[in-house]
């Protein structure tokens, strides 16, 4: 192999050269795994010419090139490098501005007044590369420079300018503290939905909370997921972010459901009623018989809705038309993958996603999909109306939230990424890399590192596009939203990519523009009043630690981690700017924390390397339950029971515990359901896929009669009365 060329090119498309392991030891990539991430880009590493090629045009485009593509700031004025060539140097640069709304302002500059940075010689020319501060105040947007240095061709820049920190709701920046209850919308019951939680199931919940002070309520990820085969139901491997999971609809709540004899009739049988009966019964969501039972109907509403509305151009038809076109073309190729998806398994058999079609229809905008589309008109349109129903019922839920004075209202999950043979990959095949997947490096309960079988999204391809599909994604998950939690949000900075068919073991990071990609979400943030917090948990690079506050993200905290020389960390210790929470989806209940019953699961799921690992996570779980213990005492909480870290768990302590919580400095904390409950099972045990039913889990109560347990109402009234004095403090 070329190595150096190798190592330049690896450079250049970001890949690191090392990074600190969870011993602390430095650890660098062999040159075989930064040629392995390299094919993966596309990059021919056999062809030493080819890749001199690459190297030369990256580099050249960099350093030869006046603008760059895209230059980012936080606040009103912005600077950026620009490459001026000896015949430049003094001359004039004369640029135009066009804002947002279409307005332009212009200037003159010499060339020489700018700040050098650098100089020397690329590709023959000589270069000297000069810092150009725009003389210009600009307001929060996406706005369009325009340049030239006399006698040369006009170059573009895109400027993004944000505000100086994201979003905070208005109580939160006077200094208030909200709580809030967390809740996995699938594991919901009530006697009202079919066998999984549901958009009806939120507004009941936020009715419920909203009363009692609480100031958000907190969700899983709600990404579109897969109709064609529902059982694959992780809302971590999404088939397109940009939608939403249409098993959320309540269908007795959509309109055409009251006007539809056919639907009515259907759901009044004694068969469908049985069927119903047995997925509310079930201890696990049944996503294969819920989809059946809600597809089946929908299915009937879909033709009510075509026959009543479209067909007679009434306001609902408009309304739906209005939602077409503002989601474009995104939005028909999506419900064209679900219409091919739900037809080849139809008629081959075939497992969902794009991988598994023959292989003319692989390509979005090929003549066999525009065939299809041609073909199946209503097939298409009907995902089209399932997002729509979607879509209304979720803003729905946040409006009745806002309208109860809910601070935030919902407070929604952003995956890493999707699914490799979902939609937003097929949509989008220029920006995913296939031929890696993201994942972890070695840590102590996984020596082997992690895959977690999802494409990496090329950073180059971000700046080829200027950014437009990060912009959408967020966008299109802030609009439903008052809180948007981003999970691995260290994948702003950098990823682990690992080559197909080869071991987490050798992978290696990848990085990404940190400060463009927190400019973009803090501008969107401040568009969509939308709080961010980036969940932060694991080995955190010191250049995000200190990215996060100085745009304005919101920290992730997990209570149970945040321990200094073997203590808990007192209430007063928190983080401010933070998410504060017990537990999360990815650990046990706070129950079988307690009772050590997730120590008993993972042996049985033979999840620990040795015995001596998991002799090691008992022996500091009994200090843990010793030191949690000695921090109730210490706030005056200790309850009656358990006195002891070997006595059993009691609600007293959980109460206990979720005080504690209450009286952090962190301006949000969040109650998981699960643990005002006293639930056992997780819903999630990493590092397992088919060794344990992840996502099936559902609560064991009615929301019924949960919402209907005084003691409940005590518990958060105590709950809001320590957030209002730690507001005053």
């Amino acid at each position: 192999m070329e190595t150096d060329l190798i190592q330049r090119l690896a450079q250049l498309r970001g890949i690191g050269d090392a990074y600190y392991d969870y011993r602390g030891e430095l650890r660098h990539f062999s040159l075989e795994t930064k040629a392995d991430l390299l094919r993966a880009m596309g990059c021919a590493v056999d062809d030493p010419r080819a890749l001199a090629e690459e190297i030369a045009h990256l580099e050249i485009g960099r350093s030869r090139g006046l603008l760059p593509a895209v230059a980012a700031a936080h606040g009103p004025r912005i600077g950026f490098d620009i490459n001026v060539t000896a015949r430049e140097f003094g001359a004039s640069l004369t640029f135009t501005v066009t804002l947002e709304d279409g307005t332009r302002r212009e200037g003159v500059v010499s060339t020489a007044d700018c700040r050098e940075l650098w100089r020397g010689e690329v590709g023959g020319s000589w270069i000297t590369r000069r810092r150009f501060e725009l003389p210009l105040d600009l307001p929060p947007g996406y706005h369009e420079l325009q340049a030239r240095v006399s006698g040369s061709a006009e170059q573009r820049c895109l400027l993004i300018l944000s505000p100086p920190l994201c979003f905070e709701p208005p109580p939160v920046a006077a200094g208030g503290r909200l709580w809030g209850v967390a809740v996995q919308v699938y594991t919901l019951r009530s006697r009202g939905n079919w066998g999984i939680g549901d958009f009806a199931d939120l507004r009941a919940l936020v009715q419920w909370l909203a009363p009692r002070g609480a100031g958000f309520l907190g969700l899983n990820p709600l990404h579109a997921l897969s109709p064609a085969e529902p059982d694959r139901c992780s809302p971590y491997s999404a088939s397109n972010r940009h939608f939403l999971n249409v098993l959320y609809v309540a269908v007795p709540d959509v309109a055409e459901f009251a006007t539809c004899r056919a639907a009515q009739e259907r759901v009044a049988t004694a068969a469908f009623q049985q069927r119903l009966a047995q997925v509310r019964a079930a201890a696990l969501v049944d996503y294969g018989a819920v989809a059946a039972l809600k597809f089946e109907i929908l299915d009937l509403l879909y033709r009510e809705f075509r026959e009543r509305h479209l067909a007679q151009g009434t306001e609902r038809a408009a309304a739906f038309r209005e939602f077409l076109a503002a989601a474009g073309p995104m939005l028909e190729l999506h419900a064209r993958f679900d219409a091919l998806d739900r037809y080849f398994r139809a008629t081959r058999g075939t497992s969902a996603g794009w991988m598994n079609w023959p292989a003319e229809y692989h390509d979005p905008h090929g003549e066999a999909v525009e065939r299809f589309a041609a073909q199946h008109p209503e097939q298409i349109e009907f995902f089209a109306y399932l997002q729509w129903l979607a879509a209304q019922q979720l803003a729905g839920v946040q409006a009745l939230a806002q309208e109860l004075q809910m601070p935030i209202g919902l407070y929604g999950d952003f995956a890493v990424g999707a699914n490799a043979s979902g939609s937003e990959t097929w949509i989008d095949r220029t920006s995913y890399r296939l031929g890696a997947e993201i994942g972890a490096p070695p840590d102590p309960l996984a020596l082997k590192g992690q895959g977690w079988g999802i494409p990496p999204l090329d950073p180059g391809a971000l700046e080829v596009t200027r950014f437009a599909g990060f912009v959408r994604l967020i966008r299109d998950n802030m609009r439903h939203y008052g809180a948007l939690r981003l999970d691995h949000v260290m994948s702003l900075f950098r990823l682990w990519w690992v080559a197909a068919r080869h071991s987490p073991l050798d992978g290696a990071y990848v990085h990404y523009p940190l400060h463009t990609l927190l400019t973009i979400l803090a501008l969107e943030s401040g568009r969509h009043s939308c709080v961010v917090i980036g969940e932060d948990l694991g080995v955190v690079p010191d250049e995000m630690r200190a990215a996060m506050p100085q745009y304005g993200l919101y920290h992730y905290k997990v209570m149970l981690f945040e321990q200094r020389d073997g203590k808990f960390v007192r209430p007063e210790g928190f983080v401010r700017s933070a998410l504060a929470t017990v537990t999360t989806h990815d650990m046990p209940t706070l129950r079988s924390y307690w009772e050590g019953r997730d120590i008993d699961l993972r042996r049985g799921l033979n999840l620990y390397p040795g015995a001596e690992v998991e002799s090691a996570v008992r022996r500091e779980r009994e200090r843990d339950r010793a030191a949690l213990l000695a921090a109730l005492r210490d706030e005056g909480l200790a309850p009656p029971h358990p006195e002891e870290p070997h006595e059993p768990f009691t609600p007293a302590l959980a109460q206990a515990l979720h005080l504690y919580l209450a009286r952090s400095t962190s301006v949000l904390a969040a109650i998981q359901l699960e643990d005002l409950l006293g639930i056992v099972d997780p819903v999630n045990v990493p590092g397992t896929s088919h060794e344990y039913p992840n996502w099936q889990r559902k609560i064991d109560a009615d929301l019924e009669d949960i919402v209907a347990r005084a003691d409940l109402d005590r518990y958060f009234a105590e709950i809001d009365a320590a957030r209002r004095a730690t507001s005053a403090r």
